[in-house]
C-alpha cells in the first residue's frame, strides 16, 4: 500500500546542508555504525559489490520497495525516523509473507541537495532499530544528490528452507480466509496525520503508531510455514479490496467475505469502519488461506497479533462480500492503485 499524500505537502526548505564532504564519507560514517559481520556475510559495505552466503538446502528470497517524498511520505507529516522505519519495515513484509526469515539489506538513497544530516541521522536510527530487531545486516547500496524528491529503495534478501515458501498461488476452494491484525488501523493514522489531529485517545495513539512504525509480521510468517497451516499468503500493503482479488487470481479462484467478521477499527461508525479495512492498505498485516480441515490449528492470536477468519475462497471468480442481512455483493478494488488515476485521487481522502 502506497499513500498519496497532498502535493502541497511535499519537501519544505531544511535549515542548513548536508555536512559530509564527500560520499566516502558518508559511507565511512555508515560503516562505522554497523555491527559485527553477520553469519553468511562475507565481505560487505565498502566494496563494489557484497558476498553473500546462501546456507545449503535454503532458497534465497529477494525483494524491494522504494519509498517516495511526496509518494509515500512528507517531510512534514512523517518524521525522518518513522521514514527510516517505513522503508525497511515494507520490504520486510514481503519476506513474512513468503513465511521466511529476513538476513540482509541494500539502500539507495537520493535526497536533495538541502537535506541536513540531523535529517538523515534520524532516518537512518529508525532503519537500524527495525533492522537490528530483526537480525538484519545492511550490507550496502548507493547514495545520490538530486533536484528532486527524496527517495529510498530498499532491497532485502530473506531465507526459507527449499521448497517450503508460501505463495499466493496455494488457495483452493474450500480453504478459510484469514487475516492478521486490525485491518484500516494504519488508514486511520493517516487520516489522524493529515488532518491534523492532535485526539491522543488510545486508538488514535494506535492508529498513528501503525501508520509510522508498522509491524512486519515475520514471526507470524515463519510459524504458519513450520506448522505448516496456510495454503497461500501475501501481506496487505494495497487495501484488502486489491490485494484478496490477487491472491484469488494467483490461485484460478474466488472468494467470499463476510462484512461482520472484518477485524475492523471502531471509531466512527461501523460503515466507515468497514470501508477503511477493506480500502485503506497499509496495513502490512499478513493475508492467508487454510484449508478447512486445518482451520480449527489456527490460534486465536500469535505473539500480540489476533487472527481472524474473515471468509472462505470458492471455485467462481470474484471476491463478494455478505452482509449480516446476508445480501452479497460484489467488491470493488478501490485500494491503492499507482496506475489507476482516480484511485490516486481519492487515496488521501480514505
Amino acid at each position: 500500500m502506497i499513500s498519496q499524500l497532498p502535493s502541497g505537502s511535499s519537501l519544505e526548505p531544511m535549515p542548513k546542508r548536508l555536512s559530509f564532504c564527500t560520499e566516502d564519507d558518508f559511507v565511512h560514517w555508515l560503516d562505522r555504525r554497523e555491527h559485527p559481520r553477520p553469519a553468511g556475510l562475507t565481505l560487505g559495505i565498502g566494496d563494489d559489490a557484497a558476498l553473500l552466503q546462501v546456507p545449503r538446502g535454503s532458497e534465497l528470497i529477494l525483494t524491494t520497495d522504494m519509498s517516495i517524498e511526496g509518494v509515500h511520505f512528507t517531510f512534514t507529516h512523517h518524521p525522518p525516523r518513522a521514514v527510516g522505519h517505513r522503508a525497511l519495515a515494507r520490504s520486510l513484509s514481503d519476506i513474512a509473507a513468503m513465511g521466511g526469515t529476513p538476513r540482509f539489506a541494500l539502500l539507495s538513497l537520493a535526497v536533495s541537495p538541502s537535506a541536513h544530516r540531523a535529517w538523515l541521522e534520524s532516518f537512518f536510527a529508525g532503519f537500524w532499530a527495525l533492522a537490528r530487531r530483526f537480525n538484519v545486516a545492511l550490507i550496502g547500496g548507493d547514495t545520490a544528490v538530486v533536484n528532486g524528491p527524496c527517495t529510498a529503495d530498499v532491497i532485502v534478501t530473506g531465507e526459507t528452507p527449499r521448497g517450503t515458501a508460501l505463495r499466493r498461488s496455494g488457495a483452493k476452494p474450500g480453504d478459510q480466509i484469514f487475516v492478521s491484525g486490525r485491518l484500516g488501523l494504519a488508514a486511520l493514522g493517516l487520516r489522524l496525520l493529515l488532518s491534523g489531529s492532535r485526539s491522543h485517545s488510545a486508538l488514535d495513539e494506535a492508529a498513528r503508531r501503525a501508520h509510522l512504525f508498522p509491524e512486519p509480521q515475520c514471526a507470524l510468517g515463519r510459524f504458519l510455514r513450520e506448522q505448516r497451516l496456510a495454503s497461500a499468503m501475501m501481506d496487505l500493503s494495497d487495501g484488502l479490496s486489491v490485494d484478496l482479488p490477487r491472491l484469488c487470481k494467483a490461485s484460478s479462484v474466488g472468494a467470499t467475505l463476510f462484512a461482520e467478521r472484518l477485524p475492523t477499527v471502531k471509531k466512527n461508525n461501523a460503515e466507515d469502519g468497514r470501508q477503511l479495512a477493506l480500502h485503506g492498505g497499509e496495513d502490512y498485516q499478513l493475508l492467508f488461506t487454510v484449508p478447512v480441515g486445518r482451520a480449527a490449528r489456527v490460534p486465536a492470536g500469535v505473539g500480540r497479533t489476533p487472527l481472524t477468519c474473515i471468509g472462505e475462497i470458492c471455485a467462481g471468480p470474484g471476491v463478494e462480500i455478505v452482509s449480516a442481512s446476508g445480501t452479497r455483493l460484489p467488491v470493488q478494488a478501490r485500494g491503492w492503485d499507482h496506475f489507476a488515476r482516480p484511485v490516486i485521487e481519492c487515496r488521501a481522502r480514505c
